[in-house]
């Protein structure tokens, strides 16, 4: 047996907002707390997002949870005349109506391009880090899918940038233990809820790099004579917290949203650790770096993608649908890698690709996928 990733689906929100408009806002959030234009104009040049999709308004009012007429869209004002902004309960009204409305966008697609019915899925893994509610996003896919009411359930919290990994990895354990196991695995972000209004280097950074999204994929169990042609067989992974770096990055339930710190160093650490990790790694499996076909790395920012095909010795295109899933939607956290991963697989002539994502420890997760073999 093996996991097979069958099909990939994505989903954005409605409100796409250029690098112009995110520079103004910036302006408005941050001008008045200290926060010169010029070294905003900086931090967001510097971020190489030229667009991204976010839920959140500067015109919707307010949402209410006792109120839910209060607001037709379910979006944020972001109030920049309040000095801290929206508090946490506010931020997670609106976690709880648009989360929902966009994993079911990026699940529907996976699904169709599957060729699969809802009901015939067993299990079901959502992942996320931007909001919590119970019942949550799990059991809300649950009805709006229409799957069964016994489909099993996990959720993948708080884990940050590589929760796409962590599920898939779920996924593939589910797919392998359990023949004709069906796993819908869903990770949605709602970043920009958490729009920092304060003064602070790193939540100004934070600020002009994250957006909103959903991925979702579904994952098969097949004997390798029966497996989809266009499929990703779900191979080895690997997982490594770094030692020493716990200062590095960081991501913690404030009063006034959740609070990122991102450290400079955050590139060169990853530059100093990768090597050593993704050698050690692929060795174990009978492959060297040069014998990857396709590089699906999380685009944390520009930086770490330059850090990371730098200490690999990647040719400078080997990156490419990275840096463009960066500067067109943004770091939308979990499913950015899904994004990435969407694009490589359009591509002909990969049979392998390494999917790669960082996040706080700081944390290296790693996923080995091999192109499924035709059925015989």
């Amino acid at each position: 047996m093996s996991a097979v990733i069958t099909a990939i689906g994505t989903a954005l929100p409605e409100r796409r907002v250029t690098h112009d408009e995110a520079l103004r806002l910036a302006r408005a959030m941050n001008g008045a707390n200290g926060v010169d234009a010029a070294r905003l104009e900086r931090i967001h040049m510097r971020t190489g997002v030229r667009s991204r999709h976010v839920v959140i308004s500067d015109e919707a009012p307010t949402p209410s949870r006792d109120d839910p007429a209060s607001s037709d869209d379910g979006s944020l004002m972001l109030d920049t005349a309040a000095e801290r902004g929206p508090t946490t309960g506010e931020r997670m009204i609106v976690y709880e109506r648009e989360a929902l409305r966009l994993a079911v966008q990026a699940a529907e697609r996976a699904l169709r391009g599957a060729g699969r019915e809802a009901a015939s899925v067993t299990h079901l893994i959502t992942a996320s880090c931007t909001g919590f509610a119970a019942p949550g996003v799990d059991a809300g896919l649950l009805q709006r899918l229409c799957l069964r009411d016994d489909t099993e359930r996990t959720n993948v919290g708080f884990m940050g940038c590589h929760g796409a990994i962590n599920a898939l990895r779920v996924a593939r354990c589910i797919a392998n233990a359990e023949p004709g196991a069906r796993v819908l695995v869903v990770c949605v972000e709602l970043c920009s809820i958490h729009m920092a209004h304060i003064p602070d280097a790193q939540r100004v950074v934070a600020n002009a790099l994250f957006a909103d999204g959903a991925g979702a994929v579904v994952v098969e169990g097949r004997r390798g004579d029966v497996a989809e042609p266009n499929g990703w067989s779900i191979d080895a992974g690997v997982s490594r917290l770094v030692p020493g770096t716990a200062h590095a990055m960081s991501w913690r339930i404030g009063d006034h949203g959740f609070e990122m710190t991102l450290s400079p160093d955050v590139p060169r650490l990853i530059h100093s650790a990768l090597p050593g990790v993704v050698g050690e790694w692929l060795g174990r499996h009978g492959l060297r770096v040069e014998d990857v076909d396709a590089w699906a790395v999380h685009p944390g920012g520009p930086r770490v993608l330059d850090a990371a095909a730098r200490s690999l010795g990647l040719a400078p295109d080997s990156l490419a649908e990275s840096h463009a899933v960066l500067a067109e939607l943004g770091n939308m956290s979990s499913p950015t890698v899904l994004f990435v991963l969407d694009r490589i697989a359009r591509q002909p002539g990969v049979e392998t690709c390494v999917m790669l994502a960082f996040g706080p420890g700081l944390t290296i997760e790693g996923q080995l996928l091999r192109r499924a073999p035709s059925p015989r």
